[in-house]
């Protein structure tokens, strides 16, 4: 059977994270930066699906736009950026794009808009632990263990689940883990930001739209609801959702049919809804921000997520679990922390919670060498990156077969007498490193590094003007 054919008008490195994902499901992915090499594509027909960035160098997504408006056969455009706002969202959409995303691509959202007339993707490639019921939460703290507890017992029924907890602290993973184990795991998991968009093309994006029912709507469109036929739906940030849209959610619950905007007949769906909030909704329906009857019907089975301060030594399993991924995505040897950063981590308040820490650690890994880690890996905020001497007998404690201390790729190393790099050249050599490890995406790197963008764009200007070839 042929594969799913995919073009992307875009940089390639905010595609090359997903090559993996179009191998595993035998999907052919094209990467163009230029209007000619993508209409060549078009003209060809061998796309089915096209990603776009607003623009590139010489490149506009509305000329695109315009072209395949124009071409008897139109694929459906989807424009995606890495800064969107809601006026940018309406112009793409009345221009005839699809849909509007914002970075980064994954490829559950890929996979959930697949033209329905496009050959069906092959079966992944079987990858260790990659199933829906290798999914699990990691940490043994009471909060925890409670929480996981219900939402594995409630998982295979149909019932609405309604979970709560502040920004960070992983609510969509806990709805990915209920999915998981619902029975409904090899159907689709589509998730849907409701903070994201401005009402009128959130109502399209749940509910999808018909032919001619507003400037732009060029073709049908599916909406969220029926893509998740079968599967779970995930409506993040429900708290953010419009009042007049909330009433037409309500009767999508309710009655289990939709209508699409503009259109004639309804339409049955069978979908499980799951919604997350960082917000009281109760609070909200008291200020009258929220329907109360909507608030009932998201809320038959409540998850209240704690805070990862509360949960005691689950802050040190979740810092040991993402020091083992990133080693092994950095291709680093192993990894350890040290007493110090030990004791850090379980004295700090953690604010952004998992985020914060899954963050924290990337950029330990990446700054530690060989390890181990240490407080001033971190970072934190207002600390200046200045590189560490061994201490006596660390070296002969590092790991067996750990990498050695990594050289910069610029050519900075020790001189034949021991000269140690200085602070320029160590700081030259992690901004390269970091550049290569997030395959040239600065704002990645500039988060790894704790820096703005603007001054890693000063520091990269600075090394060209001494003769140093960056991107």
């Amino acid at each position: 059977m042929a594969s799913s054919r995919i073009l992307f008008i875009a940089r390639s490195e905010l595609v090359s994270p997903l090559h993996a994902q179009f191998k595993a499901h035998d999907c052919q992915a094209m990467v163009v930066d230029d209007r000619l090499s993508a209409l060549k594509v078009l003209e060809g027909r061998k796309a089915d699906l096209v990603f776009t960035l607003p623009s590139l160098p010489g490149y506009r997504a509305q000329d695109l736009l315009d072209a395949v408006a124009q071409s008897a056969h139109p694929v459906p455009v989807i424009v995606f950026t890495e800064k969107g706002s809601a006026e940018e969202a309406r112009h793409f959409m009345e221009m005839g794009a699809q849909d509007y995303w914002l970075c980064p691509l994954t490829w559950e959202k890929i996979q959930a808009v697949l033209p329905n007339d496009a050959p069906a993707p092959a079966a992944p490639r079987p990858v260790a632990q990659s199933t829906p019921r290798a999914l699990s939460i990691i940490g043994s703290h009471p909060s925890v263990a409670r929480v996981l507890a219900l939402a594995r017992q409630v998982a295979p029924s149909k019932a609405t689940v309604l979970i709560s907890g502040e920004s960070g602290t992983g609510k969509e993973m806990f709805a990915r883990f209920i999915h998981a184990h619902s029975g409904r795991e090899n159907a689709p998991f589509v998730a849907v930001n409701c903070a994201a968009l401005p009402e009128h093309l959130l109502e399209s994006e749940l509910f999808g739209h018909e032919k001619g029912s507003f400037t732009g709507a060029i073709s049908r469109k599916l909406g969220k609801f029926e893509l998740a036929s079968g599967g779970t739906l995930l409506l993040d940030e429900i708290s953010e959702m419009a009042l007049a849209l909330q009433a037409k959610l309500l009767r999508a619950l309710q009655e289990g049919e939709i209508d699409r905007v503009g259109g004639m007949e309804t339409v049955k769906v069978d979908v499980r809804v799951l919604a997350t909030t960082n917000r009281n909704l109760e609070q909200s329906v008291e200020k009258g921000e929220f329907r109360q009857d909507l608030f009932y019907r998201l809320n038959v089975i409540p998850l209240r997520l704690p805070p990862l301060s509360q949960r005691g030594d689950d802050v040190l399993l979740l810092a040991d679990f993402f020091i083992r991924r990133y080693s092994r995505e950095y291709g680093l040897g192993e990894l350890r922390l040290s007493e110090e950063a030990r004791g850090w981590l379980m004295a700090h308040d953690w604010p952004g919670n998992v985020r914060e820490l899954q963050n924290l650690m990337e950029r330990a890994v990446l700054l530690a060498g060989n390890g181990p880690i240490r407080p001033v890996h971190f970072l934190l905020d207002g600390q200046e990156w200045s590189p560490e001497l061994p201490e006596e007998g660390e070296a002969d404690s590092a790991t067996p077969g750990a990498p050695p201390l990594p050289t910069a790729t610029s050519g900075v190393t020790l001189d034949s007498d021991g000269r140690i790099p200085t602070i320029q050249e160590m700081e030259m050599h992690l901004i390269i490193k970091s550049l290569d490890k997030t395959a040239g995406n600065r704002t990645k790197a500039s988060e790894l590094l704790g820096i703005s963008v603007r001054t890693l764009r000063n520091k990269l200007g600075e090394y060209r003007k001494i003769g140093l070839d960056i991107p």
